[in-house]
């Protein structure tokens, strides 16, 4: 960051809207191929308003999507050259259950991408991590390369390479206006930058930015429940930090999913969270929420009386983040469809941090007139239907 009084540096390589740890990676990837990089923030550092806070994110080898799967033995090297290049340690491997019925078409594609035969039933899960109940019938895949990140220890790293590589972070600015061209001019509340690429990853505030350059994207904000349940009895079989993280898909009780992660950010709490919540203005996020019940934290309490006896029933501490779905959750990595010089990375839809590594080299990439490392089929622009008519 440059300091007080000091001549600021008006014309840039590349632009950088957005230093979550999406837009964060991206400018690590340009700074690392000499590419003179400005990376903004609208927010002090650190801060609480986005995506990208908090201590604590899964990474996962297993996913039913296979364009998903094949990227993360790529996160996982790109993680550990982070931890290198910092002398941090940014993740610890835990395991991960998957849980569902048996035969459960997203369950058995996990169980493929793993390239595992094993499924647990009760007894045997019960065996293994006896904090968990499966119900009668369910079954369960391990991960075991899976395990927790320590998201804000990981943004600040990447951040600290991005410096280290001669990129320069702006934050407290605000983004007030983007003009298109060959080259993109950006104006803050501090000062007005010229590149002849730009790259917008501002998280939920994306929508806002795009509509500016006539396109509308199916971006929905959405105010998520972080919630930190109890253990009966501190250090009880299973639930302590040595418990595995778990993910659960296709039961009828929660069809957006639940998640959870052992007691790592809080001594004697277990993080456990429902994988949707309520659509809101980012702007407002702060906003205190209303004293009834949510019906997230019902859901929640039933679950966790039934899978996890050894929780208490009712959050101990409860935070908030936030998601930008898309109508299908996969990401959006994409050229805008009339100004090829400014690239989008938007709509991570709750689950991109681990990905973010691999998300920030396709940015970069795609900035850089490249062809992209993986097939960018699913994170097209032009899935969306209408909004094409809007940027003509």
């Amino acid at each position: 960051m440059a300091a007080p009084g000091q001549p600021q540096q008006s014309t840039y390589d590349v632009i950088v809207i957005g230093a979550g740890i999406q837009g964060s990676f991206t400018a690590y990837h340009l700074a690392q191929r000499h590419k003179d990089t400005l990376l903004l923030e609208q927010f002090l550092l650190p801060h609480s308003r986005g995506s990208s806070h908090g201590q604590s994110r899964i990474i996962r080898s297993a996913y039913p999507q296979e364009y998903y799967s094949r990227m993360m033995p790529d996160c996982f090297r790109l993680w550990q050259q982070l931890e290198a290049e910092t002398g941090t340690t940014l993740y610890r491997q835990t395991g991960l259950v998957v849980l569902g019925p048996p035969g459960e078409p997203e369950l058995e594609a996990c169980r493929r991408s793993l390239g595992v035969d094993e499924v647990l039933d009760a007894a045997a899960l019960a065996q293994r991590f006896p904090g968990f109940r499966l119900q009668a019938g369910q079954v369960a895949v391990l991960d075991s390369t899976a395990g927790v990140l320590f998201a804000d220890q990981a943004l600040r790293a990447v951040q600290e390479v991005f410096r280290r590589h001669g990129g320069t972070l702006r934050d407290g600015e605000k983004v007030l206006r983007i003009e298109p061209g060959a080259t993109v001019t950006v104006t803050t509340t501090a000062g007005v930058y010229k590149a002849p690429r730009l790259i917008i990853t501002a998280g939920a505030w994306t929508g806002a930015f795009v509509e500016q350059l006539g396109l509308r994207l199916p971006l929905q904000p959405l105010r998520i429940h972080v919630c930190y349940w109890r253990e009966k009895q501190p250090g009880g079989a299973g639930l302590g930090s040595v418990s595995p993280c778990f993910l659960t898909l296709g039961l009828s009780q929660a069809p957006h999913g639940i998640y959870g992660l052992p007691s790592i950010e809080y001594p004697g709490l277990m993080k456990v969270c429902h994988h949707h919540g309520s659509p809101t203005d980012p702007e407002k996020r702060d906003q205190a929420p209303s004293s009834a019940p949510h019906p997230d934290i019902t859901l929640l309490s039933s679950f966790i009386s039934s899978y996890l006896p050894g929780l208490e029933t009712q959050p101990a501490v409860m935070e908030t983040c936030l998601y930008t779905n898309t109508p299908d959750e996969d990401f959006i990595l994409d050229r805008h469809p009339k100004f090829s010089n400014i690239i989008i990375g938007a709509g991570f839809s709750g689950h991109g941090f681990k990905l973010a590594p691999v998300v920030g080299k396709l940015l970069c990439e795609l900035s850089l007139g490249e062809e992209p490392s993986y097939n960018m089929a699913h994170f097209a622009i032009t899935r969306f239907p209408g909004v094409l008519g809007a940027a003509q």
